[in-house]
């Protein structure tokens, strides 16, 4: 919906601008309101698909079942502490942006609406985190049974 919106709102920018000649006020902010939230929301579904920024030539090397959970585990565990990092400071910017508002210049939106996608995302990202840290954990444990299992 927001990329529609996004999208929608820019043509109706541009047509407005360039074919009509009419200045409207507020367009701009509307759309780089919903590109914000659309962003953000973007970058959560592709945490929660573990699609975000990978680097798989290092797993791909990797054969032995234990030492891929181990280094899915120990990503994991810097996605995570990366991502409280990020918490911490969108939790800093909103309290910020409440305590001293400010708001657009046409439509007077208060800033905390789009920072508050920063911190939806944020958050949502440690918790992707630590979902996956749970299942590298458990990715281990159940390595370390199979191995244990063939041996005997």
């Amino acid at each position: 919906m927001a990329s529609l919106l996004v999208v929608g709102l820019m043509l109706f920018l541009i047509l407005a601008r360039y074919v009509f000649g009419w200045s409207l006020v507020g367009t701009l902010e509307l759309v780089m309101l919903a590109g914000m939230w659309l962003y953000m929301t973007g970058a959560l579904i592709a945490s929660r698909r573990r699609e975000h920024l990978v680097v798989d030539f290092l797993e791909l090397q990797l054969r032995d079942a234990r030492v891929k959970a181990l280094h899915r585990t120990l990503v994991a565990v810097i996605v995570a502490v990366i991502s409280a990092c990020f918490v911490y400071w969108a939790q800093r910017m909103l309290a910020w942006g409440v305590q001293r508002p400010q708001h657009t210049p046409e439509l007077s939106i208060p800033l905390w609406v789009s920072q508050a996608a920063i911190m939806v995302a944020s958050v949502g990202c440690f918790c992707y985190a630590l979902r996956d840290i749970w299942q590298g954990i458990a990715d281990l444990r159940g390595a370390r049974y199979t191995l244990s299992g063939e041996e005997s």
